[in-house]
């Protein structure tokens, strides 16, 4: 028996295959909260009513785009920088493993994330997902401490 019958057996690689099946389409951002780690607290990174996509292609690829609320067009170097603040986008190849999608970042909005994997643990309920991150320290909010973002996507072709 191989490696691959083993993990067949055990459910691993139909589990993997069914959430990547639940996951191909596009969906539309509901919520974004970020939690602080050593107080527990939350903290409005994105604003009340955030927007913004995830793409999953059936042929592996996501993209990642959210913005905060409220963003207007710049006017300044300093506004720009502001806007880096409330926006999370990158695009790459993407797996799944268990309860989890990996994307080996090629391109983002943070150049210190191309050519890492970003890791995201996903339910997927109807057509809702849930989403976690691990905790990380993220460039653009929390100054140096751990948070992590949970986020909730709906289909984007269901309505509320």
């Amino acid at each position: 028996m191989t490696a691959q019958d083993v993990l067949r057996q055990n459910g691993s690689v139909n589990g993997n295959e069914d959430l990547r099946q639940q996951l191909i389409g596009t969906w539309k951002l509901v919520s974004y909260r970020v939690e602080e780690k050593e107080s527990g607290s939350f903290i409005h990174a994105m604003g009340p009513s955030p927007r913004g996509r995830v793409v999953f292609t059936q042929d592996g690829w996501v993209a990642f785009n959210l913005e905060g609320s409220h963003r207007h067009p710049a006017e300044c170097d300093e506004d720009r920088a502001r806007l880096m603040r409330t926006l999370v986008a990158y695009i790459g190849r993407y797996r799944v493993e268990g309860d989890q999608w990996i994307t080996q970042v090629e391109t983002a909005w943070a150049p210190e994330w191309v050519g890492t994997e970003q890791r995201r643990t996903v339910a997927v309920s109807g057509v809702h997902a849930d989403v976690t991150t691990p905790w990380r320290e993220m460039p653009n909010w929390a100054e140096g401490r751990l948070s992590r973002s949970l986020i909730r996507f709906r289909r984007a072709d269901c309505e509320e």
